[in-house]
């Protein structure tokens, strides 16, 4: 495929399919969703391609695609993917594929919503893939719109009104972005000035960070770390998190916590580190501290949640904390940590979130008390929550396992007693994750749930998509491992060498 556009394709896929999707009467809601779901499988068969195809040995950027575009501010059509950014690319479309057929059973205004879902999906793949900073800020800001319409229309209105959580989420966004914004401006402003020509591209920009002074660098990561670390549920910035959960559909949901986070945590990484090391180096510390604070206090307050969405929604806070932990860290494990840890959740909170939506198509609650012993009337059901409730937990041979102990590892060589409280969170999180299971699943039987039907055809693919992924990722690490070291590698040499500049090595 030399010469093939497969990035730029990818991202059109579902693009197409939303396009063919608004000439297609309302009334076929069973053909809208198989445009969406072929739109979304194309996106996904060609990201494992471009996956499995990626030259690990030689690293680096592959299936660049850069054509001019707005030369005065020096924007090109600029799309490469790396060891960092392919498996969130991958994730991406392993989520959206699945949260199409979590979606299967939506009757209303299906013809919308999959038009919203796929707009949703091409704009979080968007940020992965671009390689200019403007490219980046537009998809960024695609995401926005298509994700509060999807909440306030779709969303639920149990423990909080949709209105509320698709408002509170969207402003949160907003908030962060208009941070991330001016920090991205002034950044550009300075490294115009260095190159002698405005160039956007992340690697004319990471050059000209080497030349930025330790100040400079400083408050300008000051304000990426709270655009992006608001993005990832930074605590004290979460808790428009857990809210935004609880009133979205289930797809939303999906996407929100398996990718629409990790953006922030990519930005952090890919953007704020890449090119403002010295600054970085000196929030690291404040950074960890944050994260460690995030685990416990999420882990806590999942524990007295008793809506199932919202102990998942709690979790996905937690877990981002042990993200926030590794790249506080500052070394090449816990980068590779970071990144692995982003992709086994995406999938664990995204297998997670299908389950509980189809226990509230069926029972029409999530409310722990209302329910029990669903394991004997839905037994495939039971075993996509277990799963996803012991990948949770990092049980070993499960996805999330490996990348926990990695960051375990790279915060202890760093902090010690800071790494053995974060590590402390695992032990709340098989309470509340177990707790939820026993209570939903187990147990005496309730008669008013014998007429449940399993789950069963299009409503199985959540399951064998991401549970695979979930298994696949326990039993060979190196399948993740290996693209993720191709990119933290270098990332971290190119940190280094600017320390050594800046003589702070």
């Amino acid at each position: 495929m030399s010469g093939f556009p497969v990035l730029t394709t990818i991202l059109l896929a579902p693009v197409a399919a939303a396009v063919i999707m608004t000439f297609i009467p309302r009334e076929e809601g069973k053909l809208i969703k198989c445009v969406a779901a072929v739109g979304t499988f194309v996106s996904m068969a060609l990201s494992l391609y471009v996956y499995f195809s990626y030259d690990t040995a030689l690293g680096g950027l592959q299936f660049a695609e850069k054509i001019p575009w707005i030369k005065d501010l020096g924007v090109s059509w600029f799309l490469a993917v790396d060891g960092i950014s392919l498996p969130m690319l991958l994730l991406t479309n392993l989520i959206g594929f699945s949260a199409v057929f979590a979606s299967w059973n939506v009757d209303n205004r299906p013809r919308e919503f999959f038009i919203l879902l796929c707009l949703l999906i091409t704009g979080v793949m968007g940020t992965f893939v671009a390689h200019d900073l403007f490219i980046f800020l537009l998809f960024y800001e695609v995401v926005v719109i298509p994700i509060y319409i999807l909440v306030i229309i779709w969303g639920s209105s149990k423990r909080v009104s949709k209105e509320y959580a698709g408002m509170k989420l969207t402003i949160y966004l907003l908030i962060g972005s208009a941070f991330l914004l001016v920090g991205i401006i002034a950044f550009f402003v300075k490294s115009a000035g260095i190159l002698g020509g405005p160039d956007m591209s992340f690697t004319a920009l990471a050059e000209a960070g080497k030349q930025l002074s330790a100040f400079d660098q400083t408050w300008l990561f000051a304000l990426m770390l709270f655009g992006f670390g608001s993005l990832v549920s930074m605590w004290p910035f979460h808790s428009w998190s857990p809210d935004g959960y609880a009133g979205a559909p289930t797809a939303v949901s999906m996407i929100h916590a398996g990718v629409l986070k990790k953006i922030g945590g990519y930005g952090l990484v890919k953007i704020a580190l890449y090119f403002l090391p010295l600054g970085a180096k000196f929030w690291a510390p404040y950074m960890a501290v944050l994260g460690v604070a995030g685990v416990t206090y999420a882990a806590f307050a999942a524990l007295a949640q008793k809506d199932l969405k919202y102990i998942v929604g709690y979790s996905s806070v937690s877990h981002m904390g042990y993200v926030m932990l590794a790249i506080g860290s500052f070394n090449v494990i816990g980068i590779n940590g970071a990144v692995a840890n982003m992709f086994a959740h995406g999938v664990m909170a995204a297998l997670f979130f299908s389950t509980i939506g189809f226990i509230y198509e069926k029972t029409h609650t999530r409310w722990i008390p209302d329910l029990g012993g669903l394991a004997r009337q839905t037994p495939r059901l039971a075993v996509a929550f277990m799963l996803a409730a012991l990948a949770s937990l990092g049980l070993p041979g499960l996805i999330s396992f490996i990348p926990e102990f990695t960051i375990f590892i790279a915060a202890f060589k760093v902090y010690g007693g800071l790494a053995v409280i974060g590590i402390a969170g695992i032990i709340l999180t098989a309470l509340y994750a177990l707790r939820a299971g026993a209570n939903t699943l187990f147990g005496p039987p309730r008669e008013d749930y014998d007429h449940l039907k399993d789950i069963r055809g299009p409503e199985m693919v959540p399951l064998v998509v991401l549970g695979t992924a979930l298994v696949a990722g326990g039993i060979l690490p190196s399948l993740l491992f290996d693209m993720v070291n191709s990119g933290a590698v270098p990332l971290m040499t190119h940190v280094e060498n600017v320390l050594k500049i800046g003589g702070v090595m």
